[in-house]
């Protein structure tokens, strides 16, 4: 094999650049040209075959001499490029061949990178939406998104490009559609109506692409449903049907539909909605069916009857995850919506035998602590926790349990004075865990402070009406998100702010820390010493 920088090994490969019968085939020219660049002893040789392909007859020719010129800057970011290259390729934004306009487009991205991209004027602009019908999907898009730079000069000159836009916001490729919209929500920023009125014309190739047969297309139309349901929540309204989940959809295009849904419900299709869900809540799917039951707990914050009957049958099933996650929804539920609270309580009865994990015990401690007095067996059930306290592995149980054992107190003393002093003794004096032996020592040393004192601390608020109902919310202006549409970001966050099921208290998810509390500068206990001398065990005496 020959030395590849010797003289007659570029003879050869002058000699293969220009012959027309490998210039013929674009794959073989392709590869030639790519692999080539790759040698930097070879570089200089390659300039002079990539400027005379920019020239070339042959449009495959010209496409690849232009990706050549874009690999060999990335190749030699150092090294600056001719001016002409650079005019050249700005020539060539008007051939007659579409990927080759496409082409240039990346390697003029390329090659001025540093320089901020292409620069778009207007005659450029009005070229490339004119010939935006010759290209491919891919070519459509890749110009849709360098002429979101451009800015028009005039009102005139934005309707007639969004003229010349409208017919790509009803095109049948959907990733067409969503750069025209993405295009069209930046260009009219400041004109809300127009913008509304291509979320309207958007209606149609959008349901398509959520029943489209890939599952990656699906999934990404309806994160950016989402998106639109937050400034037009009545868009997709009378289509509620086309977010029913099938069975043989995978889970996590099931829990996006379902958020879609909750979205959409109102006074006509509530039954409807709620019926569906209800089907979804005993799937095979762990995680679709506690979806499905989050999103009841949802559609409860305007609908709380019909939906506290659906979680109040669910709990008759005594299956372990579905109990879990309806006593975590009602725990969220009875804190945004506290006229709930009843009923919410006459259904806990009983259920604690059912959980086993720990998300669903801090949700039933918290609703034990917070409404214990409505509830007959408060006390016996936190025995049970108490009892249980040394074999415990959740940190989270033992913290709630804390909580609730002192809140619970406050409100059934005689009840619950034993108790309280024979976990405070433990985790006081055995716990190896310093978060809660540190929250014991908090309570113990408040209820030093007095009934009243320790009153005004954990018995605060029990609800959070200011969260809001689902129903009747303000519309979100479309330019809090017109940034995220199209991009990986609509993916990633849900677009629509669904709330998880929350961790452990929700006043301490849904709330911020106030900077002043109203607690005593300083607090009057007793020394660390007198903790060890038994002073812990007055609790525990009658």
């Amino acid at each position: 094999m020959p030395y590849l920088g010797g003289k007659e090994a570029v003879k050869e490969l002058r000699r293969a650049l220009s012959n027309p019968n490998i210039q013929a085939d674009p794959l073989r020219y392709r590869n030639t040209v790519l692999r080539v660049i790759r040698l930097p002893s070879l570089v200089e040789y390659v300039e002079q075959p990539l400027t005379a392909g920019l020239r070339d007859r042959a449009a495959c020719v010209r496409r690849v001499a232009v990706l050549g010129w874009a690999k060999l800057s990335n190749l030699q970011p150092a090294a600056d490029l001719d001016a002409a290259v650079v005019n050249e390729l700005y020539s060539l934004l008007r051939d007659p061949d579409p990927v080759v306009v496409v082409n240039c487009l990346r390697a003029l991205e390329e090659i001025l990178k540093e320089e901020g991209g292409v620069v778009i004027n207007k005659p450029i602009t009005h070229h490339l939406l004119k010939r935006l019908k010759d290209c491919d999907v891919w070519g459509q898009c890749e110009v849709l998104r360098v002429l979101q730079r451009y800015r028009p000069q005039s009102d005139d000159e934005l309707f007639d490009i969004l003229s010349l836009l409208d017919p790509s916001l009803v095109s049948p490729h959907p990733p067409v559609m969503a750069a025209t919209l993405s295009l069209f929500l930046s260009l009219c920023s400041d004109l809300p109506a127009v913008s509304l009125a291509a979320l309207e014309r958007v209606r149609g190739p959008l349901l398509s692409a959520c029943g489209s047969s890939s599952r990656e297309m699906r999934f990404a139309a309806l994160c950016h449903v989402q998106l639109l349901l937050r400034s037009v929540p009545g868009l997709l309204g009378e289509h509620y049907k086309r977010f029913f989940c099938g069975y043989a959809e995978p889970a996590f295009i099931k829990q996006r539909k379902m958020q879609v849904l909750v979205e959409l419900v109102n006074d006509d299709n509530v039954g409807m909605l709620l019926d569906e869900l209800k089907g979804y809540c005993t799937d095979v799917s762990m995680d679709t069916a506690q979806t499905a039951i989050a999103a009841i707990g949802h559609i409860g914050r305007s609908y709380s009857d019909r939906s506290l009957e659906i979680l109040t049958g669910l709990l008759t099933l005594k299956q372990e995850h579905i109990t879990s996650a309806v006593v975590q929804t009602m725990r969220d539920l009875v804190w945004v919506c506290p006229q709930c609270s009843d009923t919410v309580c006459s259904a806990l009865e009983g259920c604690e035998e059912t959980l086993q994990d720990d998300q669903g015990r801090q949700a039933l401690l918290w609703l034990l602590g917070v409404y214990g007095e409505r509830l007959t067996s408060a006390p016996y059930t936190l025995e049970v926790f108490i009892d249980g306290v040394r074999s415990e592995a959740s940190l989270g149980v033992k913290m709630e349990l804390l909580t609730a054992a002192v809140r619970l107190f406050l409100t059934r003393p005689a009840e619950m004075q034993d108790m309280l002093g024979r976990l405070l003794h433990f985790c006081i004096e055995e716990e190896r865990d310093m978060c809660v032996r540190d929250q014991a020592l908090l309570y113990y040393r408040l209820l030093h402070c007095g009934i009243e004192e320790t009153r005004k601390v954990l018995q605060g608020r029990r609800s959070d009406p200011s969260l809001g109902v689902l129903i009747g919310r303000q519309a979100e202006p479309i330019s809090q998100w017109a940034s995220s549409f199209n991009t990986m970001d609509a993916l990633k966050k849900a677009a629509v702010e669904t709330e998880t099921a929350s961790r452990g208290s929700p006043e301490h998810v849904a709330t911020k820390l106030k900077a002043d509390l109203d607690l005593p500068k300083t607090l009057d206990c007793c020394p660390d010493d007198a903790l060890h001398s038994g002073e812990s065990d007055s609790f525990s005496r009658t």
